[in-house]
């Protein structure tokens, strides 16, 4: 089950009688949005992922499977249960100690989560749900650290997601045949998630050129290079809403540009100024939009200069 935090029906019909009251127009804003990015960086083990992204911005590490010990980077106390990647998720958007939070790895990750699902349930596995029930039950619980992710994305903090790889056979619906390809070691349901969340998912794997022998007609494999794939192919899942090359050497260079621009979000004002006038009766509310000018025209600079007023500055 995909959860949203869109209104419904029903809530918007009532965010829209509150702004006709305030005689406030809801929002509506043109162009490119800057925000933090949420990337995720999967590969074979030992290629070198949380290395990577170690180089993203100022990062600290939820480091779920002790990957980190040779890295000089900043970490949390080390998860124990499902509960404290949570409540390490949340503290981070709530103190924003840092510019980047990397989850490493997402696998690791589900393990905690898949055991939590178990415990609350008294089973002892999640084949024991039967009928697929559990991978269910387990995709709606990873859905709340994806939810805490959120609010970190608001807070202006990047989140990274690294996660191993496997190899998977896969089978065209309508075609003959089948074939290996790369995906992350998630269950069948998590990991969809995951990149349906993602702005960025980039696969990382060693570059192997086949070379063959003009005199021999023999094979040789060479190179070795990492590189990563930034494109869906049928022998792998990637994605990027960036125009990013397909494939890149592997290494923060390639991407650094995308998150020069990325600034602190600007609070809400227009929010701000409607919960202090919300208890105010109508009279009240037509006073301070009169008195402060404010219209459908106006911007989030002219609720700031009206709450900074309201408030003397605090």
């Amino acid at each position: 089950m995909r959860h949203t935090n869109k209104p419904t029906g029903a809530q918007w019909k009532q965010l829209f009688e509150i702004f006709k009251e305030a005689n406030m127009a809801i929002p509506i804003k043109k162009g490119k949005v800057e925000t933090a990015k949420k990337c995720v960086i999967y590969g074979p083990e030992g290629i070198g992922k949380s290395t990577l992204a170690s180089r993203f911005p100022d990062p600290v590490f939820i480091d779920t499977e002790g990957s980190t010990k040779e890295l000089d980077v900043a970490r949390y106390p080390a998860p124990t249960s499902w509960n404290d990647i949570i409540t390490q998720v949340e503290d981070t958007a709530a103190e924003a100690p840092c510019k980047t939070l990397i989850i490493d790895t997402a696998d690791w990750a589900e393990q905690f989560c898949i055991k939590a699902v178990c415990q609350k349930n008294g089973v002892g596995g999640v084949e024991d749900f039967g009928y697929g029930k559990g991978y269910v039950y387990v995709s709606e619980t990873f859905a709340e650290l994806l939810r805490a992710c959120d609010k970190c994305i608001e807070a202006g903090i990047n989140v990274v997601f690294t996660a191993h790889a496997m190899m998977r056979k896969f089978e065209q619906p309508d075609e003959m045949g089948a074939y290996d390809r790369w995906e992350m070691k998630l269950t069948k349901k998590v990991a969809p998630l995951l990149k349906e969340w993602a702005d960025m998912v980039l696969f990382c794997n060693y570059k192997t050129d086949v070379i063959t022998d003009q005199n021999t007609k023999s094979k040789k494999a060479t190179g070795g290079r990492r590189v990563m794939y930034t494109s869906h192919h049928p022998c792998w899942d990637a994605k990027n809403r960036y125009s990013l090359p397909e494939q890149m050497d592997m290494s923060f260079d390639g991407i650094s540009h995308l998150f020069t621009n990325t600034k602190q979000p600007e609070p809400d004002y227009r929010a701000k100024v409607r919960a202090l006038i919300k208890d105010m009766s109508p009279e009240q509310k037509q006073e301070i939009i009169t008195k402060y000018g404010l219209g459908p025209h106006s911007t989030n600079e002219d609720y700031k200069n009206t709450f900074l007023a309201m408030t003397g500055g605090n």
